[in-house]
């Protein structure tokens, strides 16, 4: 998935200390680095997923709107993806076992900070900090076992790490709801401590260090600065809109300087030395294609499962712990049959299954908007006929894309560029689904506030719900499935007012998840458009097909 970090240049072989030309490694420090890296990447790949499954209770300390909620996951995304190739590239120059550990500590730092905020600006600062040490330690955890394991142990060690980290993402949001309903929402960020302990120890005591050859020219800060501002001015620009509208000066003026900053960034791309993304790679269609694939695809994912554990806490009725769970049966399903998938390319080439994959997934999400508010009955005893099958086919389709969409970006750029390209890839995922909650964010508004201004009309003028109550949820329609009523409000015009929140909520999620269906078949039309049917062709062929 996205959450792949960068795959390692075949030229940086020569100064490996398990490489060709480089001292080995002593055998006796290998699983000390495997353990460390796995612990590491397990901390941030967790942190991405039970955040979504906090929101809920975040929300509710805080008394947040959306555009809080939607801070608390942008902001950590935001410096993710805008430093994610930098923090590469700074460990291959400044030494990765230093950069790593540096990301880990400013990771477990800021999660200090997450668990002892006191109001929402507070968190979304720290999640914007957890995003940068996630930039060094991400692209660090695989660059380090490359480095640190001989070529003859390598892919078995980078396989271990594959598994584990994927049990450990599967877990996170269960284990991480189960903190939540009975401890706090704290509990997921402060549980990050011990951890980040426990690698810096190994880290210090047992992993060697080591660099990539010197190259002419600078890291490009200039680059990732201005990704950094464009970004942030757009998502920020989108996140406000709903509230102030597209004419508030607070909103056009950060739209249009993220703007000019990412027109700059593409200028400024074509004249560094060293481009965090350099233009010459999208001369290749199959490159194009997949990061448009992958674009599409994530921002599918990314926006539409923003919204669910929302749906499932807020409107079904779950409990954190049965929320966290509820995706369990996707996670699994990827890990179980990414063997499976990978043999696709081999037998059909990666055009079929990038056509696909992203068609199935579109059918799960489609599934998703068929619920109703209380279809699954407050305990999830209905899921299986409910959300299940959702989650299964959805699974499916990810599961049939992710393994060739991987090999089409890798066969799709000179060996070379095989760390650069992937890179590239995993910061598209990322992007989209930065963009993808701010803009299906506004779809949401929009459907709420427009289902819930009828159904409170009709119980206003049927005598149902009393005008001021029907002017104080108004007042409170920020706050989506979250608005509350005093305790003294009677209970009958609590249960009208709820169930026209619910519903409102429900038609909001409903034409969310169909447009991440529509987004999810846009993907499809990628696969379709840009790469060959012939296998060992461009796209599925060897490095060489490309042009430059």
């Amino acid at each position: 998935m996205s959450d792949t970090p960068l795959a390692r240049s075949p030229r940086d072989d020569a100064t490996l200390p398990g490489g060709p030309g480089g001292p080995p490694c002593a055998r006796a420090d290998e699983p000390w680095v495997l353990a460390a890296t796995i612990l590491a990447s397990s901390m941030a790949f967790i942190d991405g997923t039970v955040v979504n499954v906090a929101l809920p209770a975040l929300q509710k300390d805080f008394d947040a709107s959306l555009s809080g909620m939607q801070w608390a996951v942008e902001a950590y995304a935001l410096l993710l993806a805008a430093l994610l190739l930098v923090g590469g590239a700074s460990g291959d120059r400044f030494g990765r076992r230093r950069v790593f550990a540096l990301g880990v500590a400013m990771f477990a730092a800021s999660s200090a900070w997450c668990g002892l905020a006191g109001n929402i600006g507070h968190l979304v600062a720290a999640r914007a900090l957890q995003g940068v040490g996630a930039a060094l330690l991400v692209p660090g955890s695989l660059a380090l076992l490359s480095a640190s394991f001989e070529a003859s142990r390598r892919g078995k060690a980078i396989g271990t790490w594959s598994g584990a980290t994927a049990m450990t993402t599967a877990l996170g949001p269960v284990v991480g709801g189960w903190l939540i309903e009975h401890l706090s929402w704290r509990a997921a960020f402060l549980v990050n401590l011990p951890l980040a302990a426990a690698v810096l120890a190994i880290v210090c005591w047992r992993v060697p260090e080591s660099r990539a050859p010197r190259r002419p020219g600078g890291l490009d800060w200039p680059g990732s600065l201005l990704a950094a501002l464009g970004l942030g001015g757009l998502v920020y620009g989108l996140i406000e809109s709903p509230a102030l509208g597209w004419g508030h000066a607070a909103v056009w003026m950060p739209v249009a300087a993220g703007l000019v900053a990412l027109g700059l960034f593409v200028l400024v791309e074509a004249r560094v030395p060293n481009p965090v993304m350099p233009p010459a790679l999208f001369r290749s269609r199959a490159f194009l294609g997949a990061n448009l694939l992958t674009l599409l695809l994530y921002a599918a994912l990314g926006g539409g499962l923003f919204f669910f554990p929302l749906n499932l806490i807020q409107v079904q009725g779950y409990s954190s712990t049965e929320a966290g769970a509820a995706l369990l049966p996707f996670i699994l399903l990827m890990f179980l049959l990414s063997g499976w998938a990978g043999g696709l390319v081999d037998r059909h080439g990666a055009r079929k299954p990038l056509i696909v994959g992203p068609l199935v997934a579109a059918a799960g999400f489609a599934l998703f908007a068929l619920p109703a508010a209380g279809a699954s009955g407050g305990s999830g005893g209905s899921y299986w006929l409910t959300f299940f099958p959702a989650v299964l086919v959805l699974g499916a389709g990810m599961t049939i894309s992710v393994a060739p969409l991987t090999t089409t970006v890798m066969n799709a750029v000179p060996p070379d560029s095989a760390g650069t390209a992937s890179g590239i890839n995993n910061a598209a995922a990322r992007v989209a689904t930065l963009l993808a909650i701010a803009v299906l964010g506004i779809v949401m508004v929009r459907v709420f506030d427009y289902r819930l201004d009828r159904s409170l009309g009709q119980s206003v003028a049927s005598g149902a719900v009393p005008a001021q109550v029907a002017r104080s949820v108004q007042a409170q329609r920020a706050k989506l499935a979250a608005i509350a009523l005093p305790a003294a409000t009677d209970p009958q015009v609590k249960a009208a007012v709820r169930q026209a929140v619910a519903g409102a909520f429900v038609a909001g999620f409903r034409s969310v998840m169909l447009l991440s269906a529509l987004l999810a078949a846009g993907g499809a039309a990628c696969a379709w458009a840009f790469l060959s049917p012939r296998r060992g062709k461009t796209g599925t062929g060897t490095p060489s097909s490309s042009r430059f």
